[in-house]
């Protein structure tokens, strides 16, 4: 499962005071707008593995590159790979022919199997839940200026969870579904 989200990077305009034993540590409220970045987030609930990149940009060529470098590690050995993500613009067979030479890409997309999460329903992506995680455990409340932190951070983040082998519980049953998303599913009439 797959998911990304943007990300501001930020600096600070001034240096915070630190903390002594009378106060807390002072932090100018003004900031630096240093540019953006995207996370890449993919989990594999069964195994309970996380990884969380950043890029620059969220392309197609950065989502492939992205997909590909999973397919060339975790799944080296494996000949289908099933991949649940939304239904961004972005997720398509056709970034893999924008990213690589056609032989290589039709490789790479001749092992996926694409699953996209119905509109509006991304929320029934695991990684979305895993970055909601990812972003409350090592990024809110912090200013990170650069890219290169921010993948150091989310390196870190995914290192920790992945040691701790902390798995995923999804209890979203078929029954829950046909109740929630009732309007995708066809109406068999006898």
């Amino acid at each position: 499962m797959m998911d990304e989200q943007p990300m501001q990077l930020i600096g600070e305009t001034r240096v915070p005071i630190p903390a002594t034993k009378d106060h807390p540590q002072r932090v100018d409220y003004e900031y630096a707008r240093k540019g953006t970045a995207s996370i890449f987030m993919f989990a594999e609930p069964l195994s309970a593995c996380r990884q969380a990149t950043a890029r620059p940009r969220r392309t197609k060529v950065d989502w492939a590159i992205e997909v590909a470098h999973l397919l060339d590690t975790w799944y080296a050995k494996c000949e289908t790979v099933t991949l649940v993500s939304d239904n961004l613009n972005t997720h398509t067979t056709g970034a893999f022919y924008e990213a690589f030479l056609a032989d290589k890409a039709r490789d790479y997309v001749r092992r996926l199997t694409f699953v996209h999460t119905p509109k509006h329903g991304s929320w029934l992506n695991v990684a979305e839940c895993e970055l909601s995680c990812m972003t409350s455990q090592c990024i809110t409340g912090r200013r990170i200026k650069e890219i290169e932190v921010l993948q150091s951070e989310n390196k870190a983040w995914s290192d920790k969870t992945n040691t701790k082998q902390r798995g995923i519980d999804w209890h979203f049953t078929v029954e829950h579904a046909r109740t929630k998303l009732r309007k995708l599913y066809p109406i068999i009439k006898v």
